[in-house]
């Protein structure tokens, strides 16, 4: 018997590929964010705005818009690829056709890095609820594979 979660699979091996991907596209934005905050002296909590050099001068925690599209764009991420990954691991475990999974893995993948891109630099909204919709089908699709299979 073949094994599923296995670099010999070349389904494993994609999952692998495209969840490293997200997960790095996930966590440069917290590092962009994070950035923002120390350069701009715009920090989310009062021990952490007292504390900074140079921080605000009352102490009081503040924002600009720039930190509120990059903590809405993490949000989103958060809400978005976490549920595709896990339902991506599961949709592994079913033995998809390879070509199938590499389509879904690279479609949902290329929907969330431009996602970020058109919100980013607040691009009209319609191109950005198409990548979503992009992503969310996806998504519903592995899950559908999942359940069509019997899992539960």
């Amino acid at each position: 018997m073949d094994q599923v979660f296995s670099l010999a699979n070349p389904t494993f091996k994609h999952f692998l590929g495209h969840s490293a991907i997200l997960i790095a596209k996930t966590l440069s934005v917290a590092v962009v964010t994070g950035f923002n905050r120390v350069g701009k002296r715009a920090f989310l909590n009062e021990e952490d705005a007292k504390a900074s050099i140079g921080g605000a001068p009352d102490g009081k925690p503040k924002s600009t818009p720039t930190i509120d599209r990059l903590v809405r764009m993490q949000r989103n991420d958060l809400e978005n690829v976490i549920p595709f990954i896990l339902i991506a691991f599961l949709y592994t475990a079913t033995k998809p056709d390879p070509e199938t999974a590499l389509l879904h893995f690279r479609a949902f993948t290329a929907s969330r890095l431009l996602h970020s891109f058109i919100y980013f630099f607040a691009l009209p909204i319609n191109a950005r609820a198409l990548c979503w919709s992009t992503g969310l089908t996806v998504t519903l699709s592995m899950v559908y594979t999942v359940f069509s299979n019997g899992a539960f």
